[in-house]
């Protein structure tokens, strides 16, 4: 997704962050940049508005279950892994037996 117009911020690193902007588990300096871009592109805007409305909605249905400490460690294991760049076999998700 792109507007077509030159950013400073290009489209596809906003888009590939948005997450973390969203989380604000990025500096004062990168979310700055994040805003300016939305100020100049409105399809990106548009996906963060839609992300943040899917993100509320999500909190507000299902934020008050419990998840359980080995599921949380096992899903907290697996962005290590992708953060770091290391293949993750798709196996390594199961919580239950299959069978």
């Amino acid at each position: 997704m792109s507007c077509g117009k030159p950013h400073e911020t290009d489209c596809a690193e906003v888009l590939d962050h948005l997450y973390e902007f969203l989380d604000r588990e990025m500096s004062d300096s990168e979310c700055t940049k994040f805003e300016v871009h939305f100020e100049e592109c409105s399809p990106c805007l548009e996906k963060y508005g839609l992300e943040r409305a899917v993100k509320k909605l999500v909190k507000r249905c299902c934020g008050h279950d419990d998840v359980p400490a080995d599921l949380r460690a096992k899903v907290l294991g697996r962005i290590d892994l992708i953060r770091s760049g290391e293949v993750v076999p798709d196996d390594d998700v199961s919580t239950t037996p299959s069978g």
